[in-house]
């Protein structure tokens, strides 16, 4: 007698499982659940099979081949489009000549299918239906037959005032071959649907064997699981490849180096694997291949073949796809199913009922609280400063907007107000929106600035009357992420110890609700943008600007500023030729070529027109990048250089100012030059705003076109920026290039060292120690100074915040020098690095 195995399901609910392979495949006790399904087959003298296939068919024909492996011969039909159970049968009709048996590839069952055969041939029934009771007759089709096992009434899938019997169609069926006249070629037609119907309807003599055994439609993770802990307990008889040793069966070639009493319940054990000394395991499947390593504890769980879990970690009522590495000291709680090739870092906490798809990635130290399904990685830590950064619509997604909303909602408390505020970025728009819905959850009223530039939300917080800020943006360094940037009660960047508490209520998600009577509100301010205006035309001195006649071209970058910043220029009669001067979310992300391209553009404009000066802004309206009156590009180190000068040559009242520990030692030029007082700060742009709470420093500046005028705001505001540049050449006469000319240059090497994460605070350590002698700052990073090399040498050693490197920058007065120093580091931290990835082997 023929059979035919019906594989072309795609296994959608037992994702991320069947991700990357169909159904069939997956992985029961160790062998695809297909395999015993042939096994049973052969078991009952079914040796001619033909499988009909859909979804990834190259993975079942691979695996089975003609069938020879398994003594048995297998045939495949693969279907053009999903006809349906029926359907994908007709399709083999050409091979179904004779009486013929159907079963599931996705089911596990011991059925006696010669009996069931028998009952079929006694009855001489065309059709006959194989039946189990079951508890839950919901999600399948539902039986009623006569004394004598003639079906009388059959509904698929019934709600529960539709089921009438606990008797259920198993997708099991014995089949005569002139009922397939009934199936229509390459229709979509099913077998509880269509056929069993129209054979009721002309009363050919459909049948209801009600089989004695074990049955389990593999529908969902949880029935997976339960079906593996059934075959543990011998509940299923299955052919099971291994050698019994009390409770456990043990494959060919593993190494059991556990002590026996660590082993506990009924375990099956893979080809092939080693299980270490002090591994625990009870009630567990390990497929081939797989490593336990010590102190590992497994429990009600499954692993699928070539899988590493590491020392220490832990797993209860888990499944772990193949090829995957679960590192050290991992936690991973109930009901947690991980896709193929996924690695999970170092001291890494996954929460219960969560699903990893296929190849993610987890950071070391990271906790999981949800699903990962389209983004590549899972961050150990939601901030970077005061700003989260994501993939648009995957990483950054309306959920995680909300979730993100109510957890700030939640840290300031209820009845509290926030501002918010976005780019022109509809992705931002959308954002901003489920940020907002967080936040009103929590009983947090909105006041939303809608499209707006950054520095004009810090204005605008910078009182104190509102709680906080959330700004939404497109990333302006890569085009497919979103950035969600926050902000205290007085427009200062979120510190660190709020993140921390923010990123542990997110990660907790034991955050509260308000009562429905409390939910927050949204409101819409007017007059925002006129109060920006107005104070920042009374702290510019306009007159001289006005008086110096300049000419700027200005490159807004598609960005907020174009809708501001020309009625702040109407102010200063400034002659002004405008690029990029309208509102274009698409442009908002630039790569490098593409900026270094748009000041090859604002060069070229300036010269040709011969211009005093132009100046491109970001996206933000935060940052300004120049070009002098010759064209040549200023890099933002050298920026600082000169806006330091012309603020001390324009007399503006500077006795003391604040840069970042990574600026340039001609800044210490300039202040011994004019005798003013310079503070280092911390590299970023929290630490320059907190430098502003001394009110004796006027100026701030960054090393990457932002600057801080304590006078007007706590923050870098580029329109605020340019239009004191502006100043500062109407009142000292001199353009840039010319003061460039003026002022003397160091060199600079900058280098960037690949470190892994885990490896960053040994090359500190080693860091620290190999210079103990040499003179040094320990503000951020370790900058030193070394002597008898140059004058005004340093190198200031620096590990990424967001990424697994290190930079380098070096400095002197001689360029040999600066280059021979930033070698000598280069090599002295590739070698920490290297010698710590040795010792972790």
């Amino acid at each position: 007698m023929k059979a035919v195995i019906m594989a072309g399901g795609f296994g959608t609910r037992l994702r991320p499982l069947t991700s990357d392979i169909p159904k069939p495949m997956v992985p029961m006790v160790n062998k695809p659940i297909m395999e015993h399904i042939v096994e049973l087959l052969k078991m009952h003298n079914m040796t001619d099979i033909v499988s009909t296939l859909f979804f990834q068919p190259d993975a079942i024909t691979s695996y089975f081949g003609d069938g020879s492996t398994f003594g048995v011969n297998m045939q495949y039909r693969k279907a053009e489009a999903d006809y349906g159970t029926a359907g994908s049968v007709r399709n083999a009709k050409d091979f179904l000549d004779e009486r013929f048996l159907i079963i599931s590839g996705d089911v596990l069952t011991d059925f006696d299918l010669t009996a069931a055969i028998r009952f079929h041939e006694e009855k001489k029934a065309k059709a006959t239906v194989l039946l189990t009771r079951v508890t839950n007759p919901l999600q399948y089709g539902v039986v009623l037959t006569k004394e004598d096992g003639k079906i009388s009434r059959f509904l698929e899938k019934p709600s529960w005032g539709e089921v009438f019997s606990d008797t259920i169609n198993t997708g099991i069926y014995i089949i005569e071959p002139e009922v397939l006249e009934l199936i229509p070629e390459k229709q979509e037609f099913d077998f509880g649907k269509n056929l069993f119907p129209a054979l009721l309807k002309r009363d050919m003599g459909l049948y209801g064997y009600i089989a004695k055994g074990y049955w389990k439609d593999i529908g969902s993770l949880n029935e997976y699981q339960d079906a593996h802990m059934d075959a543990l307990r011998g509940v299923v008889k299955l052919n099971i490849e291994g050698n019994k040793k009390d409770n456990l069966i043990i494959g060919d070639g593993t190494i059991m180096e556990a002590d026996s009493r660590h082993l506990t319940g009924t375990s099956i054990i893979g080809k092939n694997c080693r299980i270490h000394n002090g591994a625990v395991i009870s009630n567990s499947v390990i497929g081939d291949d797989c490593e336990i390593f010590p102190g590992c504890v497994v429990r009600n769980s499954v692993i699928w073949s070539k899988s590493k879990i590491g020392a220490r970690s832990e797993l209860s009522l888990d499944v772990v796809g193949s090829r995957c590495i679960i590192s050290d000291d991992v936690t991973i709680l109930e009901n947690v199913f991980i896709g193929n090739s996924c690695i999970i870092g170092k001291n890494s906490k996954l929460l219960s009922n969560i699903k990893l798809w296929p190849n993610k990635n987890v950071e070391d130290s990271s906790i999981v609280t949800r699903s990962l399904v389209w983004e590549e990685k899972w961050l150990r830590e939601l901030f970077t400063d005061a700003r989260v950064t994501g993939l648009s619509n995957i990483e950054i997604s309306p959920e995680f907007g909300a979730k993100l909303g109510a957890t700030f909602g939640a840290l300031v408390g209820a009845g509290s107000t926030v501002v918010t505020s976005r780019d022109s970025d509809n992705v931002s728009r959308m954002i901003s929106r489920s940020i907002m819905s967080g936040l009103m959850s929590a009983g947090i009223h909105c006041i939303d600035l809608r499209t707006t530039s950054i520095p004009i939300v810090r204005h605008e917080l910078r009182t104190g009357k509102e709680c906080g800020g959330i700004h939404v943006r497109k990333s302006p360094f890569d085009k497919n992420s979103s950035d969600i940037i926050f902000f205290d009660q007085h427009g200062k960047d979120l510190p660190s110890s709020k993140t921390k508490s923010l990123e542990r209520l997110f990660f907790g998600e034991d955050f509260n609700r308000a009562h429905h009577s409390q939910v927050g509100s949204i409101s819409f301010p007017e007059r925002t943008t006129e109060s920006y205006v107005q104070r920042f035309l009374e702290t510019v001195n306009t007159e001289a600007i006005q008086s110096a006649g300049l000419k700027l071209v200005i490159d807004y970058s598609n960005g907020i500023a174009s809708t501001i910043f020309p009625n702040i220029l109407g102010n200063m009669n400034v002659q002004v030729v405008a690029l990029n001067a309208y509102l274009d979310s698409r442009k908002i992300t630039r790569t490098k070529e593409e900026f270094d391209e748009s000041l090859r553009q604002l060069s070229y404009v300036v010269t040709s027109l011969k211009y005093d000066i132009g100046c491109m802004f970001d996206a933000g309206a935060e940052k300004i990048f120049i070009v002098d009156e010759h064209g040549n590009i200023i890099d933002n180190d050298r920026l600082l250089t000169l806006m330091v000068k012309f603020m001390a040559l324009a007399k503006n009242d500077i006795h003391k100012f604040a840069v970042p520990i990574s600026a340039s030692g001609e800044i210490d030029i300039i202040a011994k030059e004019f005798n003013l007082e310079v503070i280092k700060t911390r590299d970023s742009h929290l630490a320059l705003m907190d430098a502003t709470t001394d009110k004796d420093i006027k100026f701030v500046g960054g090393t990457k076109g932002g600057f801080i005028f304590n006078e007007f705001l706590f923050a870098s505001d580029g329109m605020y920026s340019i239009s004191k540049l502006l100043e500062c050449i109407a009142k000292t006469k001199k353009r840039v290039g010319q003061l460039d000319k003026e002022t003397p240059k160091l060199h600079f090497v900058k280098k960037n060292i690949s470190c892994p994460w885990h490896t960053k605070g040994r090359v500190l350590r080693k860091l620290t120690e190999q210079s103990e002698k040499i003179k040094r700052d320990l503000i951020d990073g370790i900058k030193l100074y070394p002597k008898n090399i140059g004058e005004y040498t340093s190198i200031l050693l620096n590990p990424d915040r967001a990424r697994p490197m290190f930079h380098i920058n070096a400095e002197s007065s001689n360029i040999s020098a600066a280059e021979s120093l930033a070698k000598e580091y280069e090599n002295l931290i590739k070698g920490w690095v290297e010698s710590g990835q040795r010792e972790d082997l």
